[in-house]
Order: structure tokens, then C-alpha cells, then sequence
């Protein structure tokens, strides 16, 4: 018997209805950003990393041996102790204790925590500014996108750093010296996005530019839809595949930026220190003998930062349509 292609398209349609549509899971182990993931076992092992560390900053209190915070548990008799397997170590404090008494191993933990919340508060902020001035500059055009543009050179001309000590400096003068933990937490945050929001904008308002003359921004405003409503709904969703990767590798510069500040004297105080005021306070001891006080939290820095970055590095090349 003859099959006609009638016949055939008839058969196909019905083996999908029966079949039904993949699932949300079966649509991502098909992707070829999963089949790019599982290709790749310095990747996997960075996002085990990435993982294992950001749990353990989030479950610090159910991880943590002890409560570096808790003034109560804390005793001078306890202080600078070495790592358990050395011959005054114990094992109630596995990467040993500081001057105070505090737990190394604990006060990572929590530290972890702090600067993983700092980082992803000023990515956040970064993000959504740069996100907003990309997309009106690229839309709009003319005197709108030479302002923006402009202020964006501008600011490249200075090291994240230095605006992140501007502003810091800034809120001393208009605060004074005796700011709470809570001013000092969002003076970081607000530091480290207004510090990174340029590259966003920039990526932005290239994309925007390409889609703003596609059919579909044209229809749009056919039937009448506003500038807001087809810059957010319409276009956002097409530019924001390299702002997930610019997010991913800024995660990390954000993090090293808030120990750069720390470390300087100018992040949070030593009574909630992250990691950047745990090296700080270490290096103080370095060369007295107690390594393990700025060794632990480098180390910890350190990994947690090469493993953001190859992630990022990862999710550049799975997006990148060249490369496929």
C-alpha cells in the first residue's frame, strides 16, 4: 500500500498528541547549553564548587561549629589556636580559632555569606540601572543616547575602586563615623552598582539598537502599545542573553571589590566581617605566626572567585551562536 504525504503528516501529528509536548526538564537536557555543561568537566566541577559553597554560606548556622557572633560562647582562653591536626589543635575548632576566641572555620561560614549577599545586592543594582539606561539610550536615540553614552565614558575613565571610596567617602561626610552595620551593608551595595552598571548599558543599547527596527517592535507600536511597554516586554527578552553572562562574571568582580573594600578598613566592621574583614584582620597576626587567621579566608575568596569566573567564562562560550 502507498503512503501519500498526507498519510505521513497525518501520523506525525498524531504521534505528537500522543505523545504530548516535552516537559520544561526534557526541553533543558535537550538544549545545547546542557549538552555544552555536561561537555565539559572543569565546568561541572566549578558549579559543584559554586554550590557547595553557596549552601554552606546559607546553612552556616546548621554547618557552623560554632557562632563567631555570639559574644556569650566566646572565651579569650580560646584564642589563636591552630588547625586541628597540629599538635595544640582541637578538633571543636578544625581550621583553628583567632585573638578572640572565634572559630575560623565558623567565621568563613558567615563571612561567606555576607560577601555573597553584598555581591549579588550590587550585581542586582548594576543590572537593573544599566539595564534601563541601555535600553532607553538604544530605543530613543539622539540627544538621549549621547548623554548616556557619554556619562558611561566618563565613568569608565575611573577604576571601580575609586568610585566605590568616592562614594563610600561620601556617606561619612553626610553620615559622620558613626554609621550602623545596616548604612554600612547598603553603602557596599550601592557602591558596587553604581561601579559596574556601564558595561550593562553599553551591551544594551547595542542589542536595542539591532531590535528596535525588527517587525515585531514595529507591530507593537501599530496597535498602539507604549515605549515602555515594548522596551520591557518586547525587547528585554531579546537582549538579555549577554546580560546573563556580563551578571555572572561581574558576581565575582563584585565579590572581590567588596574584600578590596573591606580590606581597606572601608567595608563592614569586625563584629560582622566578610570575607574581605576576615584577611584584614588576619594579616594584622601574619607575622606572628598565626597563618591560618588570613590563610583559610584567601583560600576560601580565592576558589570561590575562580569557580564564578569559569562558570561565567562557560556561559560566554554556550551562548556565543559562532561557537555551536
Amino acid at each position: 500500500m502507498q503512503i501519500t504525504p498526507e498519510d505521513a503528516r497525518s501520523a506525525t501529528l498524531s504521534t505528537r498528541q500522543v505523545q504530548g509536548s516535552p516537559s520544561v526538564m526534557g526541553r533543558v537536557l535537550d538544549s545545547d547549553i546542557w549538552y555544552s555543561f555536561t561537555r565539559s568537566w572543569i565546568t561541572m566541577l566549578a558549579a559543584l564548587i559554586t554550590l557547595v559553597l553557596i549552601l554552606s554560606a546559607v546553612f552556616a548556622h546548621q554547618i557552623a561549629p560554632n557562632d563567631p557572633f555570639n559574644l556569650e560562647s566566646l572565651s579569650l582562653l580560646d584564642g589563636s589556636k591552630p588547625p586541628f591536626w597540629s599538635a595544640d589543635g582541637e578538633w571543636r575548632f578544625p581550621l583553628g580559632t583567632d585573638q578572640q576566641g572565634r572559630c575560623v572555620l565558623s567565621s568563613i561560614l558567615f563571612g561567606m555569606r555576607i560577601s555573597l549577599i553584598v555581591g549579588f545586592l550590587g550585581v542586582l543594582l548594576a543590572a537593573s540601572i544599566g539595564i534601563t539606561l541601555g535600553l532607553v539610550a538604544g530605543y530613543l536615540g539622539g540627544t538621549v543616547d549621547s548623554v548616556i553614552m557619554r556619562v558611561a565614558d566618563v565613568q569608565l575613565t575611573f577604576p571601580a575602586i575609586l568610585i566605590a571610596l568616592l562614594i563610600d567617602g561620601t556617606m561619612r561626610a553626610l553620615v559622620g563615623t558613626a554609621r550602623s552595620e545596616v548604612l554600612v551593608f547598603w553603602v557596599l551595595v550601592v557602591s558596587i552598582g553604581l561601579s559596574f552598571w556601564v558595561q550593562y548599558a553599553r551591551t544594551v543599547r547595542g542589542s536595542t539598537m539591532v531590535e528596535r527596527n525588527k517587525e515585531y517592535v514595529q507591530a507593537a507600536r501599530l496597535i498602539g502599545l507604549g515605549n515602555v511597554t515594548i522596551l520591557f516586554r518586547h525587547v528585554l527578552p531579546n537582549v538579555v542573553g549577554p546580560v546573563l553572562v556580563i551578571a555572572t562574571i561581574n558576581m565575582a568582580l563584585a565579590i572581590i571589590t567588596e574584600a578590596t573594600l573591606s580590606f581597606l578598613g572601608v567595608g563592614l566592621p569586625p563584629t560582622e566581617p566578610s570575607l574581605g574583614t576576615l584577611i584584614r584582620l588576619g594579616n594584622e597576626f601574619l607575622f606572628s605566626g598565626e597563618w591560618w587567621v588570613v590563610i583559610f579566608p584567601g583560600l576560601t575568596l580565592a576558589i570561590l572567585v575562580l569557580a564564578i569566573n569559569l562558570l561565567g567564562d562557560w556561559l560566554r562560550d554556550a551562548l556565543n551562536p559562532k561557537l555551536r
